[in-house]
């Protein structure tokens, strides 16, 4: 068996700069998969781009309750929005979180999946979520497994296999979700990775972590590691605290460095569309 590995972009379409930062890490570095960010104005617009410029960049989804406005009708998820189409932000969410519908949630995400499928004419390669929302409760991620049934068949996977687990979930939610997500998984039969990679981030997004990660793998198996690359602005900034970050991982994810390590050690750069293979 050989070593793939599938570097996965997050937040494709938040803004049209990161956008463009992905395909330039397709066309000039190491990724090979992104998730998008359907909630977003300018969502349709760059996914076209992607499909017209980078056609071999593979697109799944990126389910959002944290971010951005609603694309169903506020009265059929009350529970998810603060006010009128706005989605909480994370400590908004995670305040809600007891509150929270998990059947709402899904309305909300499906609505965010069939917008792929109408723009692309094709299904997702794979869900995650942004700020890991749908694993927040067995209700949530059971709601992301019956969509990824439905719909692709893959998810990431839920354990990261580093010192941040599943950076962004509430430290008091982790026995919770390492006690009800593998079994679900099981259960619902759903393609995911060997094993997640979540460490290449914000100070530690830099050539000498994704080095460590890239020595780190085995001889065999397929990986994932999770990354945020892209260009920063001023509309972004105002928005976001994980801006300037983005040019950075950018310049590691396209550097002779790293496309050098992957090739030093046979690495097959994937996307989700390996497991359906």
């Amino acid at each position: 068996m050989s070593l793939q590995l599938i570097v996965n972009a997050d937040d494709y379409a938040r803004s049209s700069n990161i956008s463009r930062g992905i395909r330039d890490a397709y066309r000039r570095g190491i990724i090979r998969s992104t998730t998008c960010m359907m909630n977003f104005p300018n969502a349709e617009a760059d996914i076209l781009l992607a499909l017209e410029e980078t056609p071999g960049l593979d697109m799944g989804v990126h389910l959002v309750l944290t971010a951005g406005y609603t694309l169903t009708s506020p009265k059929e998820i009350p529970s998810l929005v603060t006010d009128e189409y706005r989605l909480p932000n994370l400590e908004q969410f995670i305040q809600r979180l007891p509150g929270i519908d998990a059947a709402q949630a899904k309305h909300e995400w499906r609505a965010q999946i069939e917008k792929f499928v109408r723009i692309t004419g094709r299904k997702p390669t794979h869900l995650d979520s942004h700020h890991h929302t749908s694993y927040y409760t067995k209700e949530l991620f059971q709601a992301m497994l019956e969509l990824a049934q439905e719909y692709c068949g893959a998810i990431r996977q839920v354990n990261a296999q580093d010192s941040n687990f599943l950076r962004g979930l509430p430290m008091e939610l982790e026995g919770d979700v390492q006690g009800f997500a593998p079994r679900l998984l099981k259960q619902y039969g759903i393609a995911t990775s060997d094993a997640f990679f979540a460490s290449f981030y914000d100070d530690h997004a830099t050539l000498e972590e994704i080095s460590g990660i890239l020595d780190r793998l085995p001889q065999s198996g397929l990986f994932e590691l999770m990354v945020h690359p892209g260009y920063s602005d001023g509309a972004l900034e105002a928005t976001t605290i994980y801006s300037r970050q983005r040019e950075k991982e950018l310049a590691v994810l396209t550097s002779d460095e790293v496309r050098a390590k992957v090739e030093a050690r046979r690495i097959e750069l994937v996307s989700y569309a390996a497991l359906k293979s």
